[in-house]
């Protein structure tokens, strides 16, 4: 494909925000602060499990992957969606596109795998904790973390395959902020009604599956908790999970939103808007949500500020 299409189309405009010229400025140092805000606190989170000795458990190791898919994600858009912002719309080459298009859709599949594999650690320590330790040894979480990164990358790969047996052809005009999935779709010669379709279809291994499995551990979780005697019992099973019970509702409400409600009649600023909310939004979330609501990494963080203070 990509031969052939380097014949008819070689590169995209990407014309960002046009609506807002008046404010791009503001929009560009609102978002860099957002961008700047999101690295630093994915970068402590693996700063803090990387040298803190209470965090060296499976579920802070899965953390901190998610940590740097999110900073993978948000650093694949948000320096290029910058530029866009302050050029008023910018020039992206097909190869700079399709590699945005292949390190996006790598870093969100591993995301939800991630997810995924999260709510199985959190399902063995509720669930069967006598036998957690023995399961959920380091071997098992090399493995899973690897896993995750590896079915992100293959399901990426898929997608990416089946588009290059299409031509591109359709005006190189991208009325978005980056090479998105859906809006790249729009600029193939093919029935757009087949492309969804096959896209969904490759999708369901990758979003459906896991949020299913997700539900399936969550409500075996619950019927543990309820089934606890004492009301500290209770709480304390709760706590351990309703972080990454956020992050879950977050993630994938933002996507099912994006790629499940149906997109025919949304206006271009709704998708855009539903766009920043996973890359922009949901990377900065994640480290605010770990942090305010696990006890573990604020004590890991203040015995960290405490050192360097004492120093």
């Amino acid at each position: 494909m990509l031969r052939e299409n380097q014949t008819t189309v070689t590169e995209f405009l990407l014309l960002g925000f046009p609506a807002v010229h008046n404010f791009k400025i503001l929009l560009f140092f609102v978002f860099l602060l957002l961008y700047i805000c999101t690295i630093a606190g994915n970068v402590l989170i693996i700063v803090l499990v990387s040298t803190s000795h209470q965090l060296r458990t499976p579920m802070y190791f899965f953390l901190s992957h998610l940590s740097l898919s999110d900073i993978l994600l948000t650093t694949d858009v948000v320096p290029n969606m910058l530029y866009v912002i302050m050029a008023e719309g910018a020039v992206i080459s097909l190869a700079d596109c399709i590699t945005q298009f292949i390190l996006f859709g790598v870093s969100a599949a591993a995301e939800c795998f991630l997810l995924t594999v999260m709510s199985y650690d959190r399902y063995l320590a509720i669930c069967h904790p006598l036998r957690y330790s023995s399961i959920m040894d380091f071997k098992l979480c090399f493995q899973l973390g690897f896993g995750s990164w590896l079915l992100g990358f293959v399901a990426t790969l898929n997608i990416f395959i089946f588009v290059c047996t299409f031509q591109l052809c359709n005006p190189n005009v991208i009325d978005h902020f980056f090479c998105e999935t859906t809006i790249l779709l729009e600029h193939f010669c093919s029935d757009r009604f087949i492309l969804d379709t096959v896209v969904f279809v490759l999708g369901i291994p990758v979003v459906v599956f896991p949020f299913v499995f997700i539900i399936v551990t969550y409500f075996c979780i619950f019927l543990t908790i309820l089934s606890i005697s004492s009301n500290t019992g209770r709480q304390k099973a709760f706590s351990t999970c309703s972080s990454h019970l956020a992050v879950v509702c977050t993630y994938y409400g933002t996507l099912f939103a994006k790629y499940v409600v149906p997109s025919k009649g949304q206006s271009l600023t709704l998708m855009k808007i539903t766009s920043l909310l996973y890359t922009v939004a949901t990377p900065l979330f994640n480290p605010i949500i770990y942090t305010l609501r696990n006890k573990e990494i604020r004590e890991a963080l203040w015995k960290c500020i405490s050192i360097r203070l004492q120093t």
